[in-house]
């Protein structure tokens, strides 16, 4: 019983800190990344923005383990971060 009960807050934390990592993210990325003047893309991303939170939220207890939760959730994550810290390097967005 509390396996059960560390596996479900685990897939709480994981959606409500981790989700809003990789929707912030996301977020920050479309921003930069669509191609339509910089209001218009903030605005688009930001209502983009509730449906790639439900997205993960849905993920963290749709997946089979926490574990697999955490990792679906943090991997784009990582992805679009490291997207966005090269971004000033590539020179693009």
């Amino acid at each position: 019983m509390l396996s059960y009960r560390l596996g479900v807050a685990s897939r709480v934390t994981a959606a409500v800190f981790c989700g809003y990592a990789l929707t912030a993210l996301a977020v920050s990325f479309l921003a930069l990344a669509l191609p339509m003047e910089r209001a218009s893309a903030t605005l688009r991303a930001t209502m983009l923005s509730f449906a790639i939170y439900a997205a993960a939220v849905l993920w963290a207890f749709a997946s089979r383990t926490a574990l697999l939760a955490w990792i679906g959730i943090g991997a784009p994550a990582a992805v679009l971060a490291v997207l966005l810290w090269l971004r000033p390097l590539l020179g693009w967005l």
